[in-house]
C-alpha cells in the first residue's frame, strides 16, 4: 500500500519516516535538489529543534490556532521529538529560553540525520520534482509529477506556507487545497520584522536592545507587551520580542489601525526609582552638557535619540535642566514611541500566518475531513507560533500523526 509525501520539509519528513516504520510503501517527492531547505536556515543556521517546556505552555506559545495541536502535542511531545533524534545519533543541548539545539550548532547534522534515517526505511525519495497536481474524487487516487500519474492510497500534504520563497515555501499547497474543496484563511506575514515611519532609526541601525520591555498599541489601545530583546534595523525594528508581535501588528495594519510601540527601556525601575538614578547621575556628572550626562543609562547611539524626543537641547547644561525636562525625559525611557507603517514582506517572514482551515482537519490523525486519505501537515495549515522551537515542535507533532494514522488507514 503506496503513501505519498509532499513536501521534504520538517513536518514532511517525519511523516514519511513514522509512515515507513510502520509498514507503507513511501515516497517523497521534494521541488528543490535536496531535503530540508528551510530547516536549515532555522535558528540562524543552528536549527531550533524544539522547546523544552511542557505541552501546555507550547500551546500558549502557538497563538495560531495553538489548541488544534492538542492531541498532536501530547502524543510527540517535546521530550519525544529528543528521544527521536538522540535515538538517530544527534546529540542535543538546552539553552536561554528552553530552546534545544544541536550539540554542533549545525542544521545540516538534522539534515543529516534524517536522511540517512529515511534511506535506512527505503522511503523512495525523489528530488527536483514538484508535484503538478493532487488526483482525487472524494477519495485520493494519486499525484501527477512531470505530467506523469502515481498512484497513493494515501498523501501526505506538507508543502510549507509562503515565507521563504527562495526555499521552495512558494504556496503550493495552499492551491492544492484550494481545488480539493479547502477552505485556505488568509495568508500573512508572522515572525516578521517591521517598518516604522521614524527617521531616527535608521542612525540605530545595528544597535540590539536587551531587557526592555515593547507594547503594543492598536489606535491608542494596549493589546499586548513583552520582555526581552529587540533590534534596531534601517527600515525599522526587528529582534525576538519584535517578531513576536509582528503576527497581531501585520492583521491590526490590514484592518488599517494606527499601530504604535512603546520600548521601555528601564522596565525594572518604577518612575521614581528612575528619577533617583537620573539624579544620581546628574549630580555626577553635574559641569556636563546632558548628552554627556547619559553614558552610564543608555547606549551611546540612543542618548541624542532620547534627548531630542524629550524636547531638551542636547548641549544644555546639567544644572539648567528643569523639573519638567526631567519628567519628559522619564516618560520617553519609559515609553520611546515608534509608528508602524508595514511589516516586512512575506518572503522574508520566518513563518506563515493562515492556511489550510483548521476545522477541515482531524486534529488527532491530521486527515481531511473532506478527501479520505488526504492528510495535511506544517506550515500549509493555519497554525503558527512564537520564535524558540515552538513551530519546530508543531512541525515534528504534525508529521508523526500523519505519519502513523496514514500508514495505519491504508494497511
Amino acid at each position: 500500500m503506496k503513501i505519498i509525501v509532499i513536501g521534504g520539509g520538517p513536518a514532511g519528513m517525519m511523516a514519511a519516516i513514522r509512515a515507513a516504520e510502520f509498514g507503507a510503501e513511501v515516497t517523497l517527492f521534494e521541488k528543490n535538489n535536496r531535503l530540508g531547505r528551510k530547516l536549515s536556515i532555522t535558528g540562524k543556521g543552528r536549527c531550533n529543534l524544539t522547546n523544552a517546556a511542557d505541552t501546555a505552555e507550547i500551546i500558549k506559545n502557538i497563538p495560531g490556532n495553538g489548541k488544534f495541536l492538542n492531541s498532536a502535542l501530547n502524543n510527540f511531545t517535546a521530550n519525544d521529538t529528543v528521544n527521536f533524534f538522540e535515538s538517530l545519533g544527534l546529540r542535543t543541548k538546552i539553552e536561554r529560553g528552553n530552546r534545544i539545539f544541536p550539540e554542533s550548532d549545525n542544521a545540516a547534522e538534522v539534515i543529516d540525520v534524517l536522511n540517512k534515517k529515511l534511506a535506512a526505511l527505503n522511503v523512495d525519495v525523489k528530488l527536483n520534482a514538484p508535484v503538478e497536481n493532487i488526483i482525487a474524487d472524494k477519495k485520493i487516487r494519486g499525484v501527477e509529477v512531470g505530467g506523469k500519474f502515481f498512484d497513493a492510497d494515501a498523501v501526505i500534504l506538507a508543502t510549507g506556507g509562503k515565507s521563504y520563497p527562495a526555499t521552495g515555501s512558494t504556496g503550493d499547497g495552499f492551491i492544492f487545497a484550494k481545488k480539493l474543496g479547502h477552505t485556505v484563511t488568509e495568508i500573512l506575514p508572522a515572525l516578521v520584522p517591521l517598518e516604522t515611519e521614524e527617521d531616527f532609526v535608521q542612525t540605530l541601525q545595528g544597535l540590539s536592545l536587551r531587557n526592555v520591555r515593547v507594547t503594543l498599541l492598536a489606535d491608542n489601545k494596549r493589546v499586548n507587551e513583552i520582555f526581552g530583546e529587540m533590534l534596531f534595523t534601517h527600515f525599522g525594528v526587528s529582534g525576538p520580542i519584535i517578531l513576536t508581535l509582528s503576527r497581531q501588528v501585520a492583521k491590526f495594519l490590514r484592518e488599517s489601525a494606527f499601530v504604535e510601540l512603546l520600548i521601555n527601556l528601564k522596565p525594572a525601575l518604577t518612575p521614581e526609582q528612575l528619577d533617583t538614578r537620573i539624579l544620581r547621575d546628574f549630580e555626577k556628572f553635574k559641569h556636563k552638557n546632558i548628552k554627556n550626562a547619559l553614558i552610564e543609562l543608555l547606549p551611546n547611539k540612543l542618548i541624542p535619540v532620547v534627548i531630542d524626543l524629550a524636547f531638551i537641547d542636547e548641549n544644555k547644561k546639567i544644572d539648567a535642566i528643569t523639573k519638567d525636562e526631567r519628567r519628559r525625559l522619564i516618560e520617553i525611557l519609559r515609553g520611546l514611541p515608534l509608528t508602524v507603517t508595514a511589516t516586512r514582506p512575506i518572503d522574508e517572514a520566518i513563518v506563515t500566518a493562515g492556511g489550510v482551515s483548521v476545522k477541515e482537519i482531524n486534529p488527532r490523525t491530521m486527515e481531511s475531513k473532506i478527501i479520505s486519505g488526504l492528510f495535511i501537515v506544517g506550515e500549509v495549515v493555519d497554525v503558527d507560533g512564537n520564535t524558540g522551537g515552538f513551530n519546530l515542535q508543531a512541525a515534528w507533532a504534525m508529521g508523526n500523526a500523519a505519519g502513523i494514522f496514514a500508514a495505519q488507514k491504508i494497511l
